[in-house]
């Protein structure tokens, strides 16, 4: 067989098992696919951070925080591990056997494979991957995606012109090339890549679209004011048939959808994203007629003036909503009791700018990370630089604790995953 017929097979094998054992653990948005899953309190989070020039030793890093409130060392770092230089680090993704995290560089398109498994409280460095440029011709490796044995790499940008035309690679877990699924130009679809998200139960497979390389390395001031790069963002998601791995249907999603997220509630079918640009909140559901469709359902903030909303975190039972705004620096909560129609009924001023988010199985702690790319972080004293936890009653957020990343001489703290010692992955396998 060759390989993109043994890729597609063992994705239609594994969509079955998965719709027959949906994943209970971990943050929402992780793929359905993961084994050796957090099933109670996470004990460390991992922090993908940028490096910054002149402070510490300037190289992106992963850095690991203890955040068990048992532990004597509650709050604080405990390791640090560099990789070698300034890639742009953005985000990352776990192996399905969730014993190897992968961690992507946007501007140098390496993609740095590190162990979590053998000794979770610090992580090693066992492999990084050079040939996405080569082999497939993406840039920019965002979006990291386990499959069974595999895992599927979401690129922004391209080695041709750096613009938004993009695509997936597939690697197997030893980090060995396998194929490529171009986004499509084709069916009104841009190109742009951005997030993946599946639902085996549906067959489905949701992608999203930001901006190419280009646009993502310019200061954020001037690409503003720049017409021509402001018209070079995403406008589209993409409806893919899983088992196929092939485009089915594209949606008209103005101003860059971002994050996606599929509820995993126990017979929802639906996921939600946020744009940009526009800051809306877009519902993706079956209709009536049994015919996928995109739809917007919510504001976020005041699009006019631009809050940015940047990262989303659904409850596990779907009928909660988290959604930083990195402009105003807000943390907002909707009510998605009824998806058709969200409804903001908390919200709170997390930092001068806030990027990403991460939310505990439970909705009882919510970690809160301070930058979204070198270029397009804030100046002077507004250039916070932090990770916060947050405890979350259902009615206030309340601050536990908060890392400065720039006083600890660290860096830009990005992406975060949350990791297990190995007590509690053996307590997890028994369940």
């Amino acid at each position: 067989m060759r390989p993109t017929s043994r890729a597609a097979l063992a994705l239609m094998t594994f969509a079955v098992a998965a719709s027959m054992h949906p994943a209970r653990a971990d943050e929402t948005c992780n793929s359905p696919y993961l084994s050796n899953l957090i099933k109670g309190q996470e004990d460390y989070l991992y922090v993908w951070t940028l490096g910054v020039p002149g402070m510490g030793d300037g190289s992106d890093k992963l850095v690991t925080v203890d955040v068990n409130p048992r532990s004597k060392q509650f709050g604080k770092v405990i390791a640090q591990l560099p990789v070698g230089g300034r890639g742009e680090a953005h985000h990352a993704g776990f192996t399905d056997d969730r014993r190897f995290l992968w961690a992507g560089g946007l501007d140098d398109s390496k993609i740095h494979v590190f162990d979590i498994h053998t000794d979770p409280a610090k992580p090693k460095l066992v492999k990084t991957i050079t040939d996405l440029p080569a082999r497939s011709g993406y840039v920019g490796p965002h979006t990291f995606y386990a499959l069974p044995g595999r895992m599927l790499v979401g690129a922004l940008s391209n080695t041709k012109d750096h613009g938004g035309v993009t695509g997936m690679a597939l690697y197997n877990n030893k980090g060995e090339y396998i194929t490529k699924y171009p986004l499509p130009t084709s069916m009104g679809g841009d190109g742009y890549g951005y997030d993946i998200a599946i639902n085996p139960a549906k067959n489905a497979m949701l992608t999203s679209s930001f901006t190419g390389h280009t646009n993502y390395m310019m200061d954020l001031g001037t690409l503003i004011k720049n017409k021509t790069a402001m018209g070079n963002f995403g406008n589209t998601m993409v409806l893919w048939n899983l088992k196929a791995m092939k485009p089915e249907k594209v949606f008209k999603v103005p101003g860059a959808p971002l994050e996606i997220r599929w509820s995993q509630h126990e017979g929802d079918g639906w996921a939600v994203t946020a744009t940009a640009l526009t800051s809306k909140l877009w519902l993706v559901k079956k209709d009536a007629q049994g015919q996928w469709q995109a739809r917007e359902v919510a504001t976020i903030g005041d699009p006019a003036k631009t809050p940015l909303p940047v990262d989303l975190s659904l409850s596990a039972d779907g009928k909660g909503l988290w959604v930083n705004t990195f402009m105003d620096g807000t943390t907002h909560h909707f009510d998605l009791s009824n998806p058709e129609a969200p409804k903001e009924d908390y919200a709170k001023h997390t930092g001068s700018q806030v990027n990403m988010l991460s939310q505990s199985w439970d909705g009882k702690r919510l970690y809160v990370s301070s930058s979204l790319l070198a270029n397009w972080d804030k100046k002077g004293a507004d250039n916070e630089q932090f990770v916060k936890l947050y405890a979350w009653d259902g009615k206030e957020l309340k601050e536990v604790f908060q890392l400065d990343f720039a006083k600890l001489g660290l860096g830009r703290p990005h992406h975060m995953k949350f990791g297990a010692a190995a007590s509690q992955r053996v307590a997890a396998a028994r369940e």
